[in-house]
């Protein structure tokens, strides 16, 4: 038996932004649907004087047929680095038989994928004529939003803030260069949201970077950044404020801090969930009710993502004959 190894440029090669973004629709409908299995992930927090995690988040889809996980570590201490905080493998096995088919990096179809759900909460929740964005942060995430943004809607005017002027500079000059637009680094995250129609929270931050009273009526808040209960990006009136809708509702309500703060203090309850995008996709629930009302996509990331654009990935590089075939085993001994 052999099995596919895709390297981390060959994912970006193979896996563009606009087309995640399809990818992903199809996989929340599918989950939507009843048709996938999701568990919550698995996680083993390191010590303290090391940081970070590491764990695992398999899944199945019945459209299209495949399954696997990916097990990734989380190391905030790699801002900064030449490494991305996600380190890993997706690994995609095929349904018949339970066989390994390819591994792939976990980093670059986590970066893509996160920004292009991102973009499929965009293009459900902002307004048509949202054109103002703003990006807090400015990494792996922030540039892969800014990729997805730029999908969703045509954007007029763009911002960066970042705790690092040195990087947000440095992310600004990149990413005007590569999307041939200007970029504007702004001093606060107060002045990069003040006035946007979509923001986006991307940082690695423990504690909120985005406050309600920041937000102007009729934007729409994609965050990205804490995908654990015992941190958030936005501060409990920015939830209270917005329609919350989410990637996963058992999700959310065992792994987001963003919505588990406000719940524990009383400000929200779970009914303040309005749906998950699938089921928007699904036409269960309504999305954006008003053009002055504040949407928020709180994002946590799923295993179907990651599985359905392994299986993407997958049948592009066969297409395409990219990658690199490896003798692996697995076979039972005729002997």
């Amino acid at each position: 038996m052999k099995v596919l190894i895709v390297n981390q440029s060959e994912v970006r090669q193979l896996m563009p932004m606009n087309a995640c973004m399809d990818i992903m629709e199809t996989a929340l409908v599918t989950l939507g649907k009843g048709q996938g299995v999701n568990p919550l992930r698995w996680a083993t927090f390191l010590p303290e004087e090391v940081g970070g995690l590491i764990g695992m988040m398999p899944a199945y889809l019945a459209d299209p047929p495949s399954m696997g996980l990916k097990a990734v570590t989380v190391m905030p201490g790699n801002h900064g680095t030449p490494y991305d905080a996600h380190q890993g493998a997706v690994l995609l096995f095929e349904t018949e038989y339970g066989c390994l088919r390819a591994m792939m990096d976990a980093s670059e179809i986590t970066g893509i994928r996160t920004g292009a759900v991102s973009g499929v909460a965009t293009r459900l929740l902002a307004r048509d004529d949202a054109d103002d964005v703003a990006i807090l942060g400015s990494g792996v995430q922030a540039s892969s939003h800014l990729a997805a943004m730029l999908v969703a809607r045509t954007a007029r005017r763009v911002r960066v803030w970042s705790r690092s002027d040195d990087n947000a500079k440095a992310f600004s000059e990149r990413e005007s260069s590569r999307h041939g637009i200007e970029i504007q680094v702004m001093p606060s995250a107060k002045e990069a949201v003040e006035g946007a129609d979509i923001i986006c929270t991307t940082t690695s931050a423990r504690e909120p970077v985005l406050m309600g009273e920041w937000l102007s009526p009729g934007a729409h808040i994609n965050a990205a950044g804490s995908s654990i209960k015992s941190t958030r990006e936005l501060d409990t009136e920015a939830v209270v404020r917005s329609r919350l809708y989410v990637d996963r509702r058992e999700s959310t309500l065992n792994e987001s801090g963003d919505f588990l703060f406000p719940k524990e203090e009383g400000a929200v309850t779970d009914d303040h969930i309005q749906g998950e995008l699938g089921e928007i996709l699904l036409h269960q629930v309504k999305g954006r009710q008003s053009a002055g009302e504040i949407t928020l996509y709180k994002s946590l990331g799923l295993g179907v993502e990651d599985i359905a654009s392994a299986h993407y990935i997958f049948e592009k590089a066969v297409e395409q004959d990219v990658g690199t075939w490896v003798d692996w085993g697995g076979e039972r001994d005729g002997g």
